[in-house]
């Protein structure tokens, strides 16, 4: 994608640079002994669109949670922009935007004030946060919609709304867990573009998804997980390794039924 558009121009001028703006070391978490999380090791460059695929249960929201210091590991390190962020929680979270897989909004208040309220607990003046507030409605395509109370968004909307609340402060790096789920295919093409454009301006997006060809479209780098640990991780044409993404997911997760025969009666007609 070209340069910024209009309203985000000036944001983000940070120059790329080399060295991981994401460093996992020995991360584990376990829940009721049941390993969620298994001594996984993660590097991700400053200035990539990383994506983290797996199969449901293995491990991604546990992942991002630790990472981004709403779930206190069981083990290991985690470094954002060469901070740690279990010693030193408010410097992260300073630098560093979430979007959770379920987004949680103030449902009474409209859209401006949502994003104009979250700029305002990051510390923005008024004007400021009002200012980045219409820019953002603006290239998310709420404009029309930004006096709409945010509990009568769609889920689509609420996603962008969501978006923009992570992206007001103007983060180093991004965190999204699944954020195109029942997203419809104009606003997922918003916010694809809009991740894009975040990275060409030299900060990192690391984000979970299912969504195969999504991966494939945008990141530049991939990483599997299964089971709780990583079982391919590099550029996603490594991981691809000369099929698609998805061929390449199922040949290193494998199937989840072991028998074939397991179902042999479903399809077939009885009297």
């Amino acid at each position: 994608m070209g340069a910024p558009g209009p309203g985000l121009t000036g944001w983000n001028d940070r120059a790329r640079v080399g060295g991981s703006a994401i460093r996992v070391r020995g991360l584990r978490k376990s829940f009721g002994g049941k390993a969620a999380v298994d001594g996984i090791d993660l590097d991700i460059a400053a200035g990539s669109l990383a994506g983290l695929v797996g199969p449901n249960g293995a491990g991604k929201t546990t992942s991002l949670s630790m990472m981004t210091g709403l779930l206190r590991p069981d083990g290991g390190s985690i470094q954002v922009g060469g901070l740690d962020v279990w010693e030193d929680p408010a410097a992260v979270k300073a630098i560093i935007g979430v979007v959770p897989a379920e987004v949680r909004l103030f449902d009474r208040l409209s859209g401006a004030e949502v994003l104009e309220y979250s700029g305002r607990l990051r510390g923005l003046s008024a004007a400021e946060a009002r200012t980045r507030s219409t820019q953002l409605l603006d290239v998310l395509d709420l404009t029309a919609d930004a006096k709409r109370l945010v509990a009568d968004y769609s889920t689509g909307m609420r996603k962008k709304a969501a978006l923009g609340c992570a992206l007001i402060h103007n983060p180093s790096v991004l965190f999204l867990d699944e954020p195109l789920e029942g997203v419809d295919p104009i606003s997922a093409d918003v916010i694809r573009r809009l991740l894009t454009r975040f990275v060409d301006s030299g900060s990192t997006v690391l984000f979970s998804s299912h969504v195969m060809e999504l991966v494939e479209q945008v990141c530049d780098h991939v990483t599997i997980i299964d089971r709780g640990t990583i079982v391919a991780s590099g550029t996603t044409d490594q991981v691809r390794d000369g099929k698609t993404l998805q061929q390449a997911f199922i040949d290193l997760v494998g199937p989840r039924a072991t028998d074939e025969e397991v179902l042999s009666w479903l399809g077939s007609s009885s009297s």
